[in-house]
């Protein structure tokens, strides 16, 4: 039988100011950059784990706004999803940053995807960063749309055959998995 996912949350967080400014942070463990999120508590929403990771990781506390998306990847054997929001930080931290984390650094977008040390995590902050950053009234509305579909589009077809069998199969079991997991089956 397989094993649930794992499920956590995280945020995109902005901080206003001459340039809009988007937090990273770095793990002690690994020594990677990577946004910041962290895996739900028994009995905790997503949205609510969203908050507290943010602030445990960030020392800063936020205010949490919609929500951007889920990014889905495998980490030790397991799928994991995490749900992140659009949340704005406060002037300066009120925390101490965990003991996980070695440091928090405010870089402006592209300084930000390309500081991130998973490609995952570059190719979703590089897809949700300007909606975060439009939606927060910091930035013109998003480019062209087609855009966007006709990069993916290429990225596709690099692929081999078997390797797209194996992401539409990896994108089914995901899904059910997901779908097993709202339903409390999971």
């Amino acid at each position: 039988m397989a094993r649930a996912p794992v499920m956590a949350a995280g945020g995109i967080v902005l901080r206003r100011g001459p340039q809009p400014l988007i937090a990273i942070v770095r793990q002690r463990k690994r020594n990677e950059w990577v946004l910041p999120k962290g895996k739900l508590d028994d009995g905790e929403t997503p949205k609510e784990a969203a908050h507290r990771e943010v602030l445990e990781e960030t020392g800063h506390d936020v205010a949490v706004h919609e929500f951007l998306g889920t990014l889905a990847y495998q980490s030790g054997g397991r799928s994991k999803v995490v749900h992140f929001w659009r949340m704005e930080a406060g002037d300066g931290p009120v925390r101490k940053l965990m003991n996980d984390i070695k440091a928090v650094d405010w870089l402006g977008l592209d300084d930000a995807i390309a500081r991130l040390s998973r490609e995952y995590e570059r190719a979703f902050l590089y897809q949700v960063g300007p909606i975060a950053l439009a939606a927060a009234g910091l930035a013109s509305p998003l480019p062209d749309a087609a855009h966007a579909a006709d990069d993916i589009g290429t990225a596709l077809q690099t692929l081999t055959p078997a390797e797209v069998a194996s992401v539409d199969q990896l994108r089914h079991g995901l899904l059910q998995k997901v779908k097993a997991w709202l339903r409390g089956e999971a």
